[in-house]
């Protein structure tokens, strides 16, 4: 809701028209997903002073329309699609010339059964030695192309799996995204269950962020984001899936962790996260140390991913409701408190 504010905020201040466009651009320049998004546009208005209609259509076709990566993956579809075809016309002519040199064989045979004279054994000789130079040139070739080829056609697989991870990443915190999150979880949870392992999930928000942003500015608030994503990086190794959930809430799932171990993960990532001291850094200001609440939830019988997360929330809401800076899981008695509370407000 406080992105939403902004977003409609922004929209109303700058006289632009509210359509779907404008509030997703203001909305994710809020909420701060796309630093390349935040700095385009604040330079345009620093420079300006206003974002024109032709401003924001370029900022919404290049850092948000979902057209611009089906548009990379269709043109590196075609080039493969070109590859392929340059490749069949050549294994073609090779067929035809293999063919034709068959022929060719059959031909000399029955001519040499025929030939009464030195002279006429000698050029049906020479001839098969210029067909066989030529079916030889062209398999050369052929080989040589199917190399190229095959290098190509690699490159292509590296772009598309690049094209598929930039598409999973939160460009800010370099983590995974919500989409890279949705389906990790649900692989998880399959996974589990298919093989009978515990599976747990942490929930977690950093605490006072929206005053972070209202006291020092977006470009802090991302420098807040970047902090926790670094302690994730440097706390989470192996198996263990991190992303960037929404604003500034993020998830870590743990699989095969049972639920002790994985509030010690969670107070491992509190206290390095709380470890490291905010420093602003246009003026050099010590702004203070960041800390975060954290849920816990683990996987039960008839668990989907989105109960699994409603539970993770649930801890997530009575660490914030009870001071902050902490981890609940969902044996600890404030949580139960919480899921009663949630249950009769929704």
């Amino acid at each position: 809701m406080a992105f939403a504010e902004v977003a409609l905020g922004q929209i109303r201040s700058l006289r632009q028209a509210a359509i779907p466009r404008n509030y997703e651009i203001w909305y994710v320049y809020a909420a701060g997903y796309n630093s390349s998004l935040n700095r385009i546009i604040n330079e345009t208005l620093a420079r300006n002073g206003r974002l024109s209609e032709s401003d924001l259509e370029q900022i919404y076709e290049t850092y948000l329309s979902p057209i611009r990566t089906t548009e990379r993956i269709d043109k590196l579809g075609a080039r493969v699609i070109s590859e392929i075809d340059d490749v069949m016309t050549l294994i073609t002519d090779a067929l035809g010339m293999t063919a034709g040199f068959g022929d060719s064989l059959k031909g000399a045979a029955d001519r040499l059964g025929a030939a009464d004279s030195r002279e006429q054994v000698k050029a049906i000789i020479e001839a098969l030695m210029k067909s066989t130079r030529e079916v030889q040139e062209t398999n050369e070739a052929l080989e040589n192309r199917l190399e190229l080829s095959k290098i190509e056609i690699n490159n292509l697989q590296h772009s598309l799996e690049a094209i598929r991870t930039e598409s999973m990443t939160d460009p800010l915190t370099g983590l995974g995204n919500r989409k890279y999150f949705d389906h990790a979880v649900e692989d998880a949870v399959a996974r589990a269950f298919g093989e009978g392992g515990p599976l747990s999930l942490l929930m977690f928000d950093i605490d006072h962020f929206k005053s972070f942003n209202d006291n020092y500015g977006h470009l802090t608030g991302d420098q807040v984001l970047r902090l926790v994503a670094m302690s994730l990086k440097q706390t989470i190794k192996g198996q263990d899936i991190t992303a960037r959930y929404g604003g500034e809430e993020f998830a870590v799932v743990l699989p095969n962790t049972g639920i002790q171990q994985a509030v010690t993960v969670a107070d491992h990532i509190r206290r390095a996260v709380m470890a490291k001291e905010l420093k602003k850094k246009s003026t050099g200001e010590i702004l203070g140390r960041v800390t975060i609440s954290v849920g816990v939830s683990i996987l039960r019988c008839g668990d989907t991913p989105d109960s699994l997360i409603e539970r993770a929330d649930i801890c997530l809401y009575a660490a914030k409701r009870n001071g902050r800076n902490r981890v609940v899981c969902e044996a600890d008695s404030e949580c139960s408190f919480c899921a009663d509370i949630h249950v009769q407000v929704a």
